[in-house]
């Protein structure tokens, strides 16, 4: 409800710009990615995906960032987003097409930002495509990315506060 307001405030107001008055927010954390994240509960499952991703057609919940890569919205959401504790995997990544033991750089960095935030190694599991897409439409939302390369996809378990 918190998120509601404050988009409601800056259309009233737009002579305060177009950013809320809170600090230490990062900018990719809009009014709506932040009423999705609060939206969620534990065990619920949020995906960030790539420009190629057909997130539109598969989502319950869309929001489009197309001006960030999939790892600087990973990087912003895992500032507020509690990644669940209690079930192992908490994060799955989609694999190579007819390579599937390749791991592409994106995916690392999806590795070094989940370990950054939650200072705790975490396994981002492989799922070959279709698995992704299909758990994917189970997911309370999806963030869809500007990110230009491939395979920039992952999804993650929300955990407690």
């Amino acid at each position: 409800m918190q998120a509601l307001f404050i988009q409601m405030r800056l259309l009233k107001e737009p002579d305060r710009g177009l950013t809320a008055m809170l600090k230490n927010l990062n900018t990719l954390l809009t009014a709506d990615v932040l009423h999705l994240l609060a939206s969620m509960g534990h065990g619920d499952e949020l995906a960030i995906v790539d420009r190629n991703y057909p997130a539109a057609s598969n989502a319950k919940r869309h929001i489009h960032c197309p001006a960030a890569s999939s790892t600087d919205v990973l990087d912003a959401v895992l500032d507020v987003f509690p990644v669940d504790t209690f079930v192992d995997p908490v994060a799955f990544r989609m694999e190579v097409v007819d390579q599937p033991e390749h791991v592409p750089d994106i995916c690392n960095e999806f590795s070094a930002l989940l370990l950054q935030h939650e200072n705790r190694s975490i396994d981002v599991a492989p799922l070959d495509r279709f698995a992704f897409y299909k758990r994917s439409q189970n997911c309370f939302g999806i963030i869809s990315t500007g990110e230009i390369r491939p395979y920039g996809n992952i999804i993650l378990i929300k955990g407690v506060v």
